[in-house]
């Protein structure tokens, strides 16, 4: 179990892309056995994932866990709603700043911590396309930088 230790087992990068992460906050997830198996191989995909807010619960929607191979009528749908595990009073803050604010609750990254499976939730707003393609020049001209520095280097 050693090298288990928060050992990021996926992460939404299409999150990144499209929203701004004002911040995040790690919580548990509930899962069935076949999940946590299937999970274990790696089979998880945060891509179109986001996370909803009812009766001072909090779920996450959209999340992908392919079916376990050898879980024959164990295996539950593979984007059934989970229920994430947080204090009510981390999640009550939450859906205040979604209601007010604007802003949107999307699953980050899910790692491993001491076995247990761990989902990063972000506290998001979304981007412009300007936005967008400033994140994208202001990458470009930093690889440039780089590139301009190495070659100067050697």
């Amino acid at each position: 179990m050693g090298g288990e230790e928060n050992k990021i087992i996926a992460k939404n990068k299409k999150a990144f892309h499209d929203f701004f992460i004002i911040e995040s906050t790690e919580a548990g997830i509930e899962l069935l056995g076949t999940e946590v198996k299937s999970i274990r191989q790696g089979k998880l995909n945060l891509k179109d994932s986001w996370c909803s807010i009812k009766n001072g619960e909090i779920f996450a929607n959209g999340m992908h866990i392919s079916p376990y191979d050898h879980g024959n009528i164990f295996n539950k749908d593979p984007l059934r709603v989970r229920k994430l595990l947080m204090h009510k009073k981390e999640i009550n803050r939450l859906y205040g700043l979604t209601k007010q604010q604007g802003y949107t609750i999307i699953p980050v990254s899910a790692y491993f911590k001491k076995g247990k499976v761990k989902i990063q939730v972000g506290l998001c707003k979304g981007k412009k396309n300007y936005d967008k393609r400033a994140v994208i020049a202001k990458t470009s001209a930093q690889r440039d930088v780089d590139r301009t520095l190495r070659e100067r280097q050697k």
